[in-house]
């Protein structure tokens, strides 16, 4: 797997405007869209409009989608998961995403998935055949062969966890620990050899939070952000404090009870409140907040090489 680390270029860039062109846009009404086939590519128009790769992270709470030029992660967004919105409107928030970068949904040669919601599965299938004449590539930690899973057994693995890894061990090598800050909370190991060797799965701050204020009717509910100092002086700000820095204590201690047991690691953490987490958390050495959808383009990349 040597050789990839190399590509990784953990940054959005600016926007990038496409021209205007009448071939460069295809509705769902267009003679292309409904035969199912692409026309051929015209060279002129690929000099504008470069063929990219669309990886999509679907979580429980939220899904976060990318896509790749080449090797760079131009654009990512992230959306509200939706498990009841069909293919068509999820189509539909797709298509105005990518109009304000000024992507043509013709550029998607490629598309990669990790899914954690099964029920959504057979509509973002549907939702690359039919609006991007794509066969998805999905994650499936069983059928996987880029890393070796130790855990039993192996189907359990969400793929999000294992996209991760694979990610996390071609950027900093093994061992390696993964934190990943989504509705729940997992923390992953990764072997020297790049072997999965399991993992712990906690509760994420917003289910704490959510469990905090439907049992205490008194409390008020409050965005979860770091307090100014550690003892509050108001109920809200004491709400603050005990949730972050509760969480904050949770993964100091899991890191440093998993860094006994693995000895010398690196840590990377990746999730939506990754950064504001990595501040205070001393044992976490790196963030990467888009891990997964690099781990998406890896496995993508090795099953069309």
């Amino acid at each position: 797997m040597s050789g990839i680390v190399s590509g990784f270029k953990f940054h959005v860039s600016g926007v990038w405007e496409a021209p205007q062109c009448a071939d460069s846009y295809h509705s769902a009404t267009s003679p292309q869209h409904q035969s199912g086939k692409r026309a051929s590519p015209d060279p002129f128009l690929l000099r504008y409009n470069p063929p990219m790769l669309l990886v999509i992270d679907i979580g429980n709470t939220s899904m976060v989608l990318g896509i790749f030029e080449g090797e760079e992660l131009k654009y990512s967004w992230r959306v509200a998961t939706r498990e009841h919105q069909s293919s068509d409107e999820y189509a539909v928030l797709y298509r105005n995403l990518f109009q304000l970068e000024g992507v043509a949904p013709d550029q998607v040669k490629g598309i990669a998935i990790c899914s954690v919601v099964p029920p959504l599965d057979e509509v973002f299938s549907n939702l690359s055949k039919q609006y991007f004449s794509v066969d998805p590539l999905f994650v499936d930690p069983e059928k996987q062969d880029l890393m070796p899973i130790r855990y039993h057994p192996a189907a359990d693995v969400g793929a999000d966890r294992i996209a991760s890894a694979v990610a996390a061990f071609e950027l900093v090598g093994g061992p390696a620990i993964v934190v990943d800050f989504g509705t729940a909370t997992t923390f992953d190991a990764i072997s020297p050899k790049g072997e999965y060797l399991g993992g712990i799965i906690a509760p994420g701050v917003g289910i704490s939070a959510d469990a905090l204020f439907s049992r205490a009717s008194k409390l008020p509910r409050i965005d979860i952000q770091k307090p100014e100092k550690l003892i509050g002086d108001s109920t809200v700000t004491s709400i603050q404090s005990g949730l972050y820095f509760g969480y904050v204590g949770l993964v100091e201690g899991i890191l440093a009870r998993m860094k006994e047991e693995l000895g010398g690691v690196q840590v990377v953490a990746t999730g939506g409140l990754a950064s504001l987490v990595a501040g205070d958390a001393r044992t976490i050495d790196r963030v990467e907040e888009n891990l997964i959808l690099y781990g998406l383009r890896l496995f993508y990349n090795h099953l069309n090489s």
